[in-house]
């Protein structure tokens, strides 16, 4: 049957893209698993090669399946994903979709806040203020450093909980009693210095994405400035937007 349209607007390499996406998603090829060879799925759509190849290329550019030369179409393992467009924490936001949490502790001590985060946190530029540094592993893979900046009341505190294994969120709400209510947030790319590289396992100079988060109380008085430096190749966030 020569290649034609499903409907006036869709190639049919658009119908067999989203059935092999919609097939994968379900569950019916495991990640790593080899698809059907483009010969079998030429027969089975009975559609020429450069339509199964155009259909192939397209999942490969979403990440749903990667080519072996010589071998064929796998899988793609999945990445997790965490929602921007909800206020959680990540442990809080990883382990509804059942993974497994950790957070390497690195440094948490008082210093004077550069101009950046006194403004941010609404201090005179050099009041102290408490850093904390951690690496984020999920299912014991790094996948980010978050760098945080709290007031030194706040930071006390915190140096005395268990930061390996609760966010800090959820500490200001449950045990502090402090309601959050919104935040702030600022995207963009950066190469990965020497540093930062090593403790996300990465080479440097490799791509990361950079987050500012500001998060404020229902007051809107601000509680939390963050840096969140994330791995790209193994980790996701994901952002509703409607019209």
């Amino acid at each position: 049957m020569p290649d034609t349209l499903l409907h006036p607007t869709q190639p049919l390499y658009g119908r067999i893209r989203d059935e092999l996406r919609t097939r994968i998603h379900a569950g019916a090829y495991a990640p790593h698993e080899r698809l059907p060879s483009e010969s079998d799925l030429m027969t089975l759509y009975a559609v020429s090669r450069i339509t199964v190849r155009q259909a192939l290329g397209e999942l490969e550019k979403e990440g749903v399946l990667f080519k072996v030369p010589g071998k064929g179409a796998f899988v793609s393992k999945p990445k997790p994903f965490q929602q921007l467009a909800r206020l959680q924490g990540f442990a809080e936001a990883m382990r509804e979709h059942g993974h497994e949490i950790y957070n390497r502790l690195l440094s948490i001590h008082t210093l004077p806040a550069d101009a950046t985060v006194a403004e941010r946190l609404h201090l005179p530029a050099g009041a102290p203020v408490t850093e904390l540094r951690r690496v984020r592993l999920l299912n014991r893979q790094p996948v980010s450093l978050d760098v945080t900046y709290v007031a030194p009341h706040l930071g006390e505190r915190l140096a005395r909980e268990d930061l390996a294994t609760r966010d800090v969120f959820v500490i200001l709400e449950n045990d502090y009693g402090i309601a959050l209510g919104h935040a702030d947030l600022a995207i963009d790319a950066q190469l990965a210095e020497a540093a930062i590289a090593t403790q996300l396992g990465l080479t440097p100079g490799a791509p990361l994405l950079r987050i500012e988060r500001l998060t404020h109380d229902r007051t809107g008085a601000p509680v939390d400035f963050e840096y969140l430096y994330c791995r790209s190749d193994n980790f996701q966030f994901r952002l509703r937007v409607a019209r």
